[in-house]
């Protein structure tokens, strides 16, 4: 899938950022939850846009997105990924998994410090203008995810 969309959308708000005169902090110094934030909205983003070919009712959408993006799920993403990361991803991995969150109840505290570590990894890659790999890490964790619902 191009994410030719996807990156003219992120171009344009960096672009309003520069003008305002804000340049962005160094994605290695910001807090891990600050990059899971940006993470979060990414996959999330990611697979509402793969979804998109599914269906054309806006509530199976969602249905799906949210049981995909959840930390449950992202926490097997994770943690099937993680042998795969170069030294300075599971760096970034582990700054998000130690970072410190309270954790949903739809969640176990490590299911939850695991997505936040596969967020926080996805934030950094599109800060640090890792396009190729973060798309990459979204479609490797989509496709992992999909496996794992068909298998409930």
């Amino acid at each position: 899938m191009k994410f030719i969309r996807f990156q003219q959308l992120r171009e344009q708000a960096l672009a309003l950022c520069k003008e305002e005169g804000r340049p962005l902090p160094d994605p290695n110094q910001m807090n891990p939850i600050v990059l899971a934030l940006i993470g979060d909205s990414v996959f999330t983003f990611y697979v509402r846009m793969r979804l998109l070919s599914v269906s054309s009712h806006v509530q199976v959408i969602h249905t799906i997105a949210a049981k995909m993006v959840s930390a449950v799920m992202q926490a097997k993403a994770m943690h099937d990924m993680e042998a795969g990361l170069s030294e300075e991803e599971a760096f970034i991995v582990h700054r998000g998994r130690n970072a410190k969150s309270m954790a949903p109840k739809s969640a176990s505290v490590s299911e939850y410090h695991a997505a936040t570590a596969f967020e926080a990894l996805c934030g950094w890659l599109l800060l640090t203008d890792r396009d190729a790999r973060l798309v990459e890490v979204l479609e490797q964790a989509f496709q992992l995810i999909s496996r794992e619902m068909k298998k409930v």
